[in-house]
């Protein structure tokens, strides 16, 4: 009987273990050893917004869950269209993501984008749901949001109202707020949030939504004054600042939102291992703290959750639009 050599033995056994049902499962699981080098995230807008400030402390901590660097670039350019086409034309592997703003839907519904929001991309979660600030210079005259519609409304198209580029959260929540209130203020966008906040600063212009992470310490150091606040409930970081709602425009809402995706065609086991990674920072102590210190709420989901609501977001966007009476350009 003749034995077999150790080698043979070797070789049988690596033989049997590849044709394993295991060993065949964990070859044709993409995210089995991802990821096993750094991961690019894209933010389409200018560093010191909101969107960017949440990007970087996610991305730090997720780094550390998946023991590589997650690089945030912020790719910026035709007030988000550049880096969020950038993302949507990248190899759908799992190293390039996109952290967007409620830019991500009102975007291409008054810009011509080459891309579309629910054919392109596929939701990984929601990070953070967030209010804005209605605020006004602190020389300005106005103290309260009827002071400002009285102002608004005798000097018809004379008062400017800054925005974070058109089609932004700042745009649509400015949108809203002129709808509601009936007034003709002229819109003003700036290339990000940062620049339309530090204009308003030196009173250039006269309004501005502003996003209440970005809008925080700006607030509380007085170099901004702030009127209301555009959710349906006091902020917890500003109790004494009533909302929009309360101040004479009922159910008057705006929410800010951030969330990160990824190319549609990624492979699911990677987007749910992206997912597990964000969620689990999203409920870290340390970072809840440092959101809520801001105004935001982490906002965990599901990548289906964010998936339908983005596409609920699209309609509610749509509509808003149709009643502003903005077009594509």
């Amino acid at each position: 009987m003749q034995r077999s050599t150790p080698i043979a033995a070797l070789c049988a056994a690596a033989s049997l273990a590849c044709g394993s049902p295991a060993a065949q499962s964990a070859q044709s699981d993409p995210a089995v050893g991802f990821p096993n080098r750094p991961i690019r995230v894209i933010v389409p807008f200018t560093p010191g917004g909101q969107p960017d400030i949440f990007s970087r402390l996610i991305s730090q901590k997720v780094g550390e869950s998946l023991g590589q660097q997650m690089i945030v670039d912020n790719r910026t350019g035709a007030g988000g269209l550049v880096g969020t086409k950038t993302v949507a034309d990248s190899n759908p592997d799992g190293y390039t993501l996109l952290s967007n703003s409620s830019s991500h839907t009102i975007l291409p519904v008054v810009r011509k984008a080459a891309y579309d929001v629910r054919r392109d991309f596929a939701g990984i979660s929601m990070i953070y749901n967030a209010a804005y600030l209605l605020v006004v210079p602190t020389t300005s005259t106005p103290k309260t949001v009827q002071d400002l519609i009285t102002l608004a409304k005798a000097k018809p198209g004379q008062l400017n109202i800054a925005s974070a580029g058109l089609g932004s959260g700042t745009h649509f929540a400015g949108e809203m707020f002129k709808h509601a209130a009936g007034i003709d203020i002229v819109h003003v966008p700036y290339k990000g949030i940062p620049e339309a906040t530090n204009d308003l600063i030196a009173g250039r212009v006269q309004i501005f939504m502003a996003p209440l992470a970005s809008a925080t310490p700006l607030v509380r150091d007085g170099r901004m004054r702030a009127l209301g606040v555009t959710s349906l409930k006091r902020a917890a970081v500003f109790p004494d600042i009533p909302t929009v709602s309360e101040s004479g425009l009922t159910d008057f809402r705006w929410d800010s939102w951030g969330a990160m995706f990824v190319p549609v065609k990624t492979p699911r086991p990677v987007v749910a291992r992206l997912n597990r990674a964000v969620t689990d920072a999203l409920r870290l102590p340390d970072v809840e703290k440092a959101m809520r210190a801001l105004g935001a709420e982490p906002a965990p989901t599901t990548p289906a959750e964010l998936d339908q609501f983005v596409a609920h977001d699209v309609g509610k966007v749509q509509k808003i639009a149709q009643l502003a009476g903005l077009k594509p350009e």
